[in-house]
């Protein structure tokens, strides 16, 4: 019996080493060397501190920030260790009272601002953490935000056009804003008084 036991763990602990350690070292070593930015969370950081990431959406609730998609994550907003979606179906009674109380809150946040409320400021992503909203999800707030930071909707415009990213490889996806980027930007240009 040890006989024909002897080639199977054998077999299993080279294929846990190779597949378990050195597999996950070799992708690990080659991303951190390729696309070190990307390995690390993609941090930003603003006079030596980290003020969050580029990957991972962050709740902003005053009125001179824009805000981004709401959070799908259970415990805390845009908590990237319990990263999901709601899971709730199109048809759920659930799904649609949230979207109805979420499009009541962006009218009421976003006073005089006309026109549909863009969906993704009602509705969370699949992961619940994307960090990014479409440009017409920013401009639905430009009217607040440039309100609030004392300053004509024009400027704010022209920021938002500045910081507004085209689809990959001019194909792939929408165009999309990364709502902390914009936030800093605008907090660099008109800090809140």
């Amino acid at each position: 019996m040890i006989k024909e036991l002897r080639p199977a763990l054998s077999l299993l602990l080279m294929l846990t080493a190779l597949t378990g350690l050195a597999y996950p070292l070799a992708v690990t070593g080659l991303a951190q060397l390729v696309f070190p930015w990307q390995a690390q969370g993609s941090l930003i950081e603003r006079d030596g501190h980290v003020v969050g990431s580029a990957l991972i959406g962050q709740s902003f609730s005053g009125p001179g920030y824009f805000h981004g998609r709401p959070s799908a994550t259970a415990d805390q907003p845009y908590n990237a260790a319990n990263s999901m979606g709601s899971n709730l179906a199109p048809s759920a009674r659930a799904l649609a009272d949230g979207v109805t109380a979420a499009v009541q809150a962006a009218r009421a946040g976003n006073p005089g601002t006309k026109g549909p409320v863009p969906m993704d400021l009602v509705t969370a992503s699949a992961s619940g953490l994307d960090p990014h909203i479409s440009p017409a999800a920013a401009r639905f707030q430009v009217k607040r935000v440039a309100k609030a930071r004392q300053v004509t909707e024009d400027e704010i415009e022209a920021v938002l056009a500045a910081l507004t990213e085209g689809r990959e490889l001019a194909i792939l996806g929408e165009a999309r804003v990364n709502v902390l980027m914009l936030n800093l930007a605008l907090d660099q240009r008109w800090p809140i008084r």
